[in-house]
């Protein structure tokens, strides 16, 4: 059975919107300091999907969304790891922390790099990664990741 690739496509962009939103919902949580157990599970699952179903759209070279997307997995283990296998004992808190915000960021990231190429006024201002628009709404983005997870190992409690 052929991908139907617009279909595919709606579902791998809502797994990714789902993701971002359960993911924001935690990191929330981790700033004031309280542990949303359902949302992040919610993230993580949509957010490993997301990254999965990245790397089933037809491509003939390596992409930069594929290093995303393995970097993105990478975290994702450890996030795991951390969370469920070592029960955030100890500095594993703090490594579940850097994590789940890093493979958030780079869930958005992603979102953001996707706007700028799709959205016309967007890709006006920013034609392709190159431009400085791109970078530096990227680097406001990266800014704000770097504060979200400086609050977020400020504030989470140990389990």
């Amino acid at each position: 059975m052929p991908l139907d690739l617009p279909v595919f496509t709606l579902v791998h962009v809502l797994l990714s919107l789902f993701g971002i939103f359960a993911g924001l919902v935690m990191a929330g949580g981790m700033m004031g300091g309280i542990h949303f157990a359902r949302w992040t599970t919610l993230f993580l699952a949509t957010t490993i999907l997301t990254n999965i179903t990245g790397f089933f759209f037809p491509f003939t070279t390596i992409l930069p969304s594929h290093i995303v997307g393995v970097l993105s997995l990478i975290a994702l283990a450890i996030a795991l790891v951390a969370l469920y296998a070592k029960r955030l004992a100890g500095s594993w808190r703090r490594v579940f922390v850097v994590a789940a915000i890093l493979s958030l960021y780079l869930n958005v990231f992603v979102l953001v790099a996707q706007l700028l190429a799709k959205i016309p006024v967007l890709a006006a201002i920013a034609p392709d990664p190159g431009a400085p628009a791109f970078a530096i709404t990227q680097l406001v983005v990266l800014a704000l990741f770097v504060g979200i997870g400086w609050s977020a190992l400020k504030r989470f409690p140990p389990s």
